[in-house]
C-alpha cells in the first residue's frame, strides 16, 4: 500500500543511486578525454565519441528517471468553466434491503479534491458508481453539467489479457493524439517505460504495475472535468506509484479519491466526505475531523465535536502553522512553484541541445552542453530542496512522507 511504498521508496532510490555512481565515474573519464580536444578524424575516435555521447546520454536519462520516479503521467484537465459539476441532491443508495447512505446532499465543484472514506462496505464504490452514472439512486437525484466528462480508475483494471501491447497503448493505430501532438506508439509506451521489444507481447505477460502503467495511458487520452480513483494504488510499483501522486497533485480538474492510505488522503484532498456504513455521511475539512466525528459518536464519548478550526491538524491548525514562516520565507514560499518551472523549462531545453546533431558530433560542445545540463540540474534540484524545506516549515506536509 501507499504506506509501505514511502518505507520501500527510500530502497529505491539508494539502489538507483549505487547504479548511476559507476556510471558517473565512467562519464567523468569520457568528458576529460573529450575535454583534450578530441575530434572525429578516425573511426576509432569517432566511435568513442559516440559512445560517450551515448553515456552521457544514458546518465542523463538515469538522472531523470531517478528524480522523476521514472514515468510521467499526467492526466488532462478539460478547460471547462461550470462550477457546479455534480450535485447530490437527498440521494439515499440501498443495496439488498441495507441502506448505505441516505438523504446525502453534496456539490462537486471546479477544483474539488474529495477523499471519499469509510469502512469496507460502507458505500465508497458504489457512490462512485452514482457518480459516474452507472447507477441510479434509491430515492433522489443527481445532477450533472452538461457535456460533462467524467474518467474512471477503477481498481478491478479490467484489460484484454490476449491483446498486445501496442494494441492496448494505441487502439487506432502507430501513434496516438496527446495534449493536440500527434505520438507515435513506441514514443508513448517509452513514456510508461515499455521498451520496443515489449510492444509485441501479449498484456498477460505484463506484471500488475505494468498493467497499471496501461490503464493508466489509456486514461491519460481522455480529457476530464471529474476524475474517479477506487484505490489507485493497489498493484502499483514504486516509480509509477510516486509520479501518480504528483500528476494527481497537478490535476486541474476535480476528482474523488477512494483510499485506504491516510498519507496520501491528506496530501491529495482539500475536503473529506465520509461514510460511516450505518446511512449516515458527512463532510469534512480533512481527515482529523472525521477521526474526531468518528470518537465523538462512540459510545460513553461525551467530548462533543469539535469543528475544523479547533481540530488538531486540520486547514485551520495547518494555516496556523504557516506562521512559523517569516515574512521574507512566506514571500518565498510563494514563488517558489513558480520558480521551480521555470527551472525546469530551462533543464528541458538544455537536454534538448544534448540531442542536437551538432552538437552531438562536436566534442567540444558536446562538453559545453552537457556541463550546462548539469548547472540546470543543481539548480533545480537546490529549488527542489528549498521547496520541501519551506513546505516542511510550514507543517503543511506529513513528516513521514518528506
Amino acid at each position: 500500500n501507499y504506506s509501505a511504498f514511502l518505507e520501500k521508496k527510500e530502497e529505491f532510490l539508494h539502489a538507483q543511486s549505487r547504479r548511476q555512481e559507476a556510471l558517473e565515474n565512467l562519464v567523468h573519464s569520457e568528458i576529460e578525454w573529450l575535454r583534450r580536444g578530441a575530434k572525429a578524424r578516425t573511426r576509432k575516435s569517432k566511435a568513442r565519441i559516440d559512445k560517450a555521447e551515448e553515456l552521457i546520454g544514458e546518465l542523463a536519462d538515469l538522472n531523470a528517471r531517478t528524480r522523476s520516479a521514472n514515468a510521467q503521467i499526467d492526466f488532462s484537465a478539460t478547460d471547462r468553466k461550470t462550477k457546479r459539476l455534480i450535485e447530490l441532491d437527498n440521494v439515499t443508495c440501498e443495496i439488498g434491503g441495507r441502506t448505505l447512505f441516505e438523504r446525502l446532499n453534496f456539490i462537486i465543484t471546479a477544483g474539488m479534491r474529495v477523499g471519499l472514506v469509510g469502512a469496507n462496505g460502507s458505500g465508497k464504490t458504489s457512490l462512485l458508481r452514482l457518480l459516474r452514472d452507472e447507477w441510479t439512486p434509491t430515492r433522489g437525484e443527481i445532477h450533472r453539467a452538461d457535456w460533462l466528462r467524467i474518467v474512471y480508475f477503477d481498481q478491478s483494471r479490467q484489460l484484454d489479457m490476449n491483446m498486445t501491447l501496442r494494441r492496448a497503448l494505441a487502439p487506432d493505430g502507430d501513434s496516438v493524439i496527446y495534449q493536440d501532438r500527434v505520438i507515435h506508439v513506441a514514443s508513448w509506451a517509452a513514456k510508461f517505460l515499455f521498451t520496443g521489444e515489449q510492444l509485441s507481447q501479449p498484456v498477460e505477460r505484463l506484471s500488475g504495475g505494468e498493467r497499471a502503467r496501461v490503464l493508466i495511458a489509456q486514461l491519460m487520452l481522455q480529457p476530464a472535468d471529474v476524475l474517479l480513483l477506487d484505490e489507485p494504488t493497489n498493484d502499483l510499483d514504486i516509480p509509477t506509484l510516486e509520479i501518480l501522486e504528483e500528476s494527481l497533485l497537478e490535476f486541474r480538474g476535480s476528482l474523488v479519491l477512494v483510499t485506504h492510505d491516510r498519507y496520501m488522503l491528506d496530501r491529495i484532498s482539500n475536503i473529506v466526505l465520509g461514510l460511516d456504513g450505518e446511512g449516515h455521511a458527512e463532510s469534512f475539512a480533512d481527515y482529523a475531523q472525521w477521526e474526531s466525528w468518528q470518537e465523538e459518536r462512540k459510545p460513553g464519548v461525551k467530548e462533543p465535536f469539535r469543528p475544523a478550526s479547533q481540530v488538531p491538524g486540520s486547514s485551520q491548525s495547518g494555516a496556523a502553522s504557516k506562521k512559523k514562516l517569516s515574512y521574507l520565507e512566506a514571500r518565498e514560499y510563494t514563488g517558489i512553484e513558480q520558480r521551480i518551472a521555470a527551472a525546469e523549462q530551462k533543464l528541458q531545453a538544455k537536454r534538448a541541445d544534448l540531442e542536437d546533431p551538432a552538437i552531438a558530433s562536436d566534442g567540444a560542445r558536446l562538453v559545453v552542453a552537457h556541463a550546462a545540463m548539469e548547472a540546470a540540474q543543481k539548480d533545480l534540484d537546490a529549488l527542489y530542496a528549498r521547496w520541501a524545506e519551506l513546505e516542511e516549515k510550514a507543517g503543511s506536509l506529513p513528516t513521514s512522507h518528506r
